[in-house]
């Protein structure tokens, strides 16, 4: 059996209902809701909930509400016997994905991504811009039309033939007629408050950078993959998400390096199976998942041979055993982790 890597969402997987019949029916999934509510100082079930579906859609809520679900999830599998090989996350995602491999408490992971929430919401106002998908033009395709206009940028390259660009309002628009011409599929404008993972919200890094310069750091274990450099990491990861938040986020190259390094396996956890159809279109003949609810969790349970989970003897309100933020989890991984 190949190697396994466990996966987390992105800001724009969110969903009004997200993780609410888990939350209803597993205390330790109110736990975690519970404990990142009382960090916020804003109840974050409730918000999932009831909404509205703009105030949950707002950056500096969203990302904290995809945290929260995602690691709840992850704290499930994991008392139900999840093993991983690797973690790994898209944007946002990549808290997630320290915090599961024990870089990053999670209380402080809740507090990080609302001040990069809130840095992020600011610098688009001071930089006014937005998002597209270019869909249908190869990567390379699409940063050369980059290269060539004033104000864009290559975003997230997130499985061939799909590619997001930020930039000035302008910009896009010649980008679009260009990338037409060039034989694009579509250009899909993206329902964004600013041209993320670009130059133009550097001005988020200084109270991100305040943030992350406070945070307690450990290493990842098991191992921790950066979308942003495409390498194992172990450390530096203040530096390198500030790099992260005005960089592209590379998920197909991270996606085609960890299968050349073994990984066969890759299961989303969290909200929807985004991440898990973008890898099937990298590479079809990589095994997917995606668990957000207790129809998936019961499914993931009844085939545990690749990821460990089972249900098997326990109530779903039993508290079982799980680690806390900031704890160690019991190392049970395979010799590369």
């Amino acid at each position: 059996m190949g190697l396994r890597a466990l996966m987390f969402p992105g800001q724009g997987s969110q969903t009004l209902g997200m993780g609410m019949d888990l939350y209803e029916h597993d205390r330790l999934v109110r736990d975690t809701f519970d404990e990142a509510s009382a960090v916020l100082e804003h109840d974050l079930a409730a918000l999932c909930s009831d909404g509205p579906a703009e105030l949950l859609a707002r950056t500096d809520l969203a990302q904290p509400a995809l945290l929260t679900h995602s690691i709840a999830v992850y704290r499930l599998l994991r008392r139900e016997g999840l093993r991983f090989d690797a973690a790994f996350g898209h944007s946002l995602g990549e808290y997630t994905a320290l915090v599961a491999t024990g870089a990053v408490p999670f209380r402080q992971a809740v507090r990080l991504v609302r001040a990069r929430g809130l840095a992020m919401l600011e610098a688009a106002r001071r930089s006014p811009g937005g998002m597209v998908a270019v869909l249908g033009l190869e990567d390379d395709a699409v940063e050369a039309l980059c290269a060539g206009l004033d104000g864009v940028w290559p975003a997230n390259f997130n499985s061939p033939g799909q590619v997001v660009v930020s930039g000035r309002e302008e910009a896009l628009g010649e980008l679009a007629e260009r990338a037409r011409a060039a034989g694009a599929r579509r250009v899909v404008p993206l329902k964004v408050s600013g041209a993320f993972h670009s130059p133009l919200i550097e001005s988020a890094l200084g109270p991100l950078g305040d943030a992350l310069a406070a945070a307690e750091w450990s290493t990842p274990d098991p191992r921790f993959y950066s979308v942003c450099s495409l390498d194992f990491e172990r450390g530096g990861f203040s530096g390198l998400l500030l790099r992260q938040l005005v960089s592209p986020v590379r998920f197909t190259q991270a996606v085609r390096a960890l299968r050349a390094a073994g990984y066969d396996s890759f299961l989303e956890a969290g909200p929807g199976s985004v991440l898990g159809g973008l890898v099937k279109r990298i590479d079809p003949e990589a095994a997917t998942a995606s668990v957000g609810d207790r129809e998936s969790v019961a499914a993931l349970g009844s085939a545990p041979d690749v990821w460990g989970v089972t249900r098997e003897g326990r109530e779903p309100d039993a508290p079982g055993a799980t680690h806390e933020p900031g704890e160690r989890q019991e190392r049970d991984v395979g010799e590369d982790a």
